[in-house]
């Protein structure tokens, strides 16, 4: 799966036909990060294939919206990539965001493909649980941020005068 834009998140619910064998076939319930529906319908019936040589109904796939999408929120992802097991820890308001934000920064900072990171879990994680001193340094509500190119008028002294020479002399004192 290509990590195209900003990914969203999807509930795609499916089963197995019924056979012989089982008349009410499980149902099988994933929640999906995906840039759209049809990749998440796509990607039920590919892991449902694996595990069972079945065919696979599509019964319904549909987007998960944020209860509070104002709001800024910290969350824990453990993902797997290439058999080793990573944990990261995010701060934005969505989760479908935090995804996005990691599956970037896993391509940035440690060169993995899209197709090799599996996510685990994603959890929101209380203030005073949070253990990342990144994120930690944000929690605080009086932090301010300095605006380096922000200079006031009136602090500024000037080192060269603006006013313009005059070079004429006073009109009384010119010769006619």
């Amino acid at each position: 799966m290509k990590a195209l834009g900003a990914l969203k998140e999807y509930k795609v619910v499916g089963c197995c036909l019924s056979t012989l064998k089982s008349h009410m076939p499980p149902l099988y319930q994933m929640c999906i990060f995906t840039p759209n529906h049809m990749v998440a319908k796509a990607l039920l019936v590919f892991r449902i294939s694996t595990e069972e040589d079945e065919v696979i109904k599509h019964l319904y796939s549909g987007q998960v919206f944020e209860k509070s999408p104002l709001c800024e929120k910290n969350f824990d992802i453990w993902l797997c990539s290439d058999s080793c097991i990573l944990y990261h820890g995010y701060w934005d308001p969505i989760m479908a965001g935090i995804v996005t934000q990691c599956y970037q920064d896993m391509g940035a900072r440690q060169s993995v493909h899209e197709h090799s990171i599996q996510i685990m879990k994603v959890e929101e994680i209380e203030e005073g649980k949070c253990c990342l001193l990144a994120i930690k340094q944000f929690l605080n509500f009086k932090i301010k941020f300095l605006l380096p190119h922000l200079v006031l008028w009136l602090q500024r002294k000037l080192c060269f005068p603006i006013k313009r020479l005059n070079t004429q002399r006073p009109p009384e004192s010119r010769r006619r």
